[in-house]
């Protein structure tokens, strides 16, 4: 009885002070402030639909004149994309480059740049079919571009006149011969003649193959041994091709003047093409001449010489001007076509009559134009074939001679040809082309040459 008694005393005990712990604390706790409620409760809702809002404006009243114009809705700005491709990234190139030397061939050029066998042969087939490989020199050179594996991208042969042949490697090999657009200049100079023409145009500076030019224009009126004592002023004009400062071909003579013997010889060549030089004496026109080849190299004279092929001594019936194969050969002289074929050693051969005693002989050639005929007539400066090495040569060059009379002359000196052409010659013309290249030696001298011959004695 009195363990029961106690057991509920204690349930009450227990009861009452759990009762009065939670009055206690209900009574004791802060209210929370309204600020931070509301900030506890924050939550974040959804964007608002747009509304259009009506804005009053107010325009000026001259904005309602009748003249005012219609303001109508702008269109919408149009956003154009360009549909371009991206462009493929290159890989970087590696380029060999390097010049050919004597003894050595393409193929071992391009071995050494690091081709294998099938691609140097493909490139060898390509560069032949736009390049004659057998005319490769020393001073050419050969550029290899390649991949970083060594794979080529692009050969290209520089050869003379600063022609390139550019093989590029693809799905198949394609060639482009890239020729260059050269700048024409004129350029003028002064020499004394003390020993010899050559040696005065070398010490001055002055392309020295001029003194060949000379000597076939002047070989047949001056005697360069009697008549010259030394001290003679020759001034000189000329043209020159240039790609920079890379003279492109031979320089051409445009204009001399030589005294000798208290005379003053003087000589225009033309800028046309035609190769026909006016020769005048003291202000005259002297002569007409019209070289064969224009601006190439005498290499052989008239008279008895060592045959180059035979090896004996013989009589050379002419004179050889040596010039690259397909150079244009000129008419030196107007007359009528007598004969165009084959003559054994001369091999194609073009002849032409000049009146009833004279004939010129173009021998060697490697072509003749379409439209030349037998009987044709043609006039100083026409042309007539192109250089070749055909018959017995040893090399490209033009073989010409003079027969008077069915006899060998020496083409330097026959002044026959000069006077059919003068015959033809427009003398007021002459006397223009010599006034004006005087002037413009004059310019490029700085000095002066006398409009008559007796202000300059």
């Amino acid at each position: 009885m009195r363990l029961r008694t106690l057991a509920a005393g204690v349930a009450i005990a227990g009861t009452v002070s759990g009762a009065a712990i939670a009055i206690s604390d209900l009574l004791s706790k802060e209210p929370v402030p309204p600020e931070l409620a509301q900030a506890g409760s924050w939550m974040p809702q959804g964007p608002e639909a747009p509304r259009n809002v009506d804005i009053l404006v107010t325009l000026p009243a001259t904005a309602w004149a009748e003249d005012a114009p219609d303001l109508g809705s702008l269109p919408l700005l149009q956003v154009a994309f360009a549909d371009r491709p991206v462009s493929a990234i290159e890989p970087p190139l590696s380029t060999w480059s390097r010049d050919i030397a004597p003894g050595e061939t393409l193929d071992f050029l391009l071995s050494e740049a690091g081709l294998a066998a099938p691609d140097r042969a493909e490139v060898a087939l390509a560069l032949g079919a736009e390049y004659d490989l057998r005319r490769l020199r020393p001073g050419h050179s050969v550029t290899v571009a390649s991949t970083m594996d060594g794979s080529p991208r692009t050969v290209a042969l520089a050869v003379e006149d600063g022609v390139r042949i550019e093989v590029v490697f693809g799905e198949r090999l394609s060639t482009q011969v890239v020729t260059p657009d050269p700048e024409i200049v004129t350029l003028a100079g002064e020499a004394v003649i003390d020993s010899s023409i050559f040696a005065a145009l070398e010490e001055a500076g002055i392309p020295a193959r001029f003194s060949v030019d000379l000597a076939q224009m002047l070989g047949g009126t001056v005697d360069f041994r009697r008549e010259m004592a030394g001290g003679e002023a020759l001034r000189l004009l000329w043209r020159e091709a240039r790609v920079g400062e890379d003279r492109i071909g031979q320089p051409e003579l445009a204009f001399a003047a030589l005294e000798i013997g208290g005379s003053l010889y003087e000589i225009v060549w033309p800028d046309d093409g035609s190769g026909q030089a006016t020769i005048y004496v003291d202000g005259e026109v002297l002569r007409v001449f019209a070289q064969p080849v224009e601006g190439a190299r005498l290499s052989s004279v008239f008279g008895r010489r060592t045959h180059p092929v035979f090896g004996n001594v013989r009589m050379h019936t002419g004179v050889d001007f040596a010039a690259a194969r397909g150079t244009p050969v000129q008419s030196t002289a107007p007359g009528r076509v007598s004969f165009i074929g084959w003559r054994g050693g001369y091999g194609r051969v073009v002849e032409i009559s000049h009146g009833s005693d004279t004939m010129t002989r173009y021998a060697h050639l490697s072509a003749v134009p379409e439209d030349l005929a037998q009987g044709q007539r043609v006039a100083a400066g026409d042309v007539i074939g192109r250089v070749g090495a055909t018959g017995t040569a040893t090399g490209p060059n033009l073989h010409y001679e003079v027969l008077v009379d069915g006899r060998p002359t020496d083409p330097l000196t026959d002044d026959r040809l000069a006077e059919a052409a003068e015959s033809e010659a427009d003398d007021t013309a002459a006397l223009s082309r010599l006034a004006e290249a005087r002037a413009l030696l004059n310019e490029n001298l700085g000095s002066e040459i006398a409009e008559t011959t007796t202000e300059r004695l």
